[in-house]
């Protein structure tokens, strides 16, 4: 196959991925004992000199919970064919990691709230304890 197009400025080169086929489950008629179908894509993230050392902080920090000894891994095993697999995996891979390169959400900045959104909020609040004043009292207890 060819190289993985992650982002602009990320391109994994084809012989840094390392693909492992094994029996899928699920449906495949007669053949579904002897094809190895289902695929696993692994990546190692941390050694890899295609990721620029700027993402590779925030990659790694990102995929924290996925990453064993600093390599990714997908598994495809949807489709009932090989090749559809691998490409399932790649594609998988590849959101994965453009997922984790994206740069952080630029922060909030906090606003006030409009003087109608403040006198609607207490107007609500005025009007629910006008409701639960007229509940008490009458011997409900």
């Amino acid at each position: 196959m060819d190289d993985l197009r992650v982002s602009a400025r990320l391109l994994v080169p084809d012989a840094e991925l390392s693909e492992r086929f094994s029996r899928s489950s699920g449906p495949g008629g007669q053949g579904v004992n002897t094809a190895d179908t289902r695929v696993e894509l692994s990546f190692d993230l941390a050694r890899s000199p295609a990721v620029p050392d700027d993402l590779r902080g925030r990659m790694l920090a990102r995929l924290d919970d996925r990453l064993v000894s600093g390599v990714v891994t997908v598994a495809a095993s949807e489709h009932r064919t090989q090749l559809a697999n691998r490409r399932a995996a790649r594609e998988r891979l590849a959101s994965l990691l453009r997922d984790a390169a994206a740069p952080p959400p630029k922060p909030r900045r906090r606003t006030r709230p409009t003087r109608g959104s403040v006198e609607r909020r207490l107007s609500a609040k005025s009007r629910r304890s006008e409701t639960k004043r007229g509940r008490r009292g009458q011997g409900w207890d």
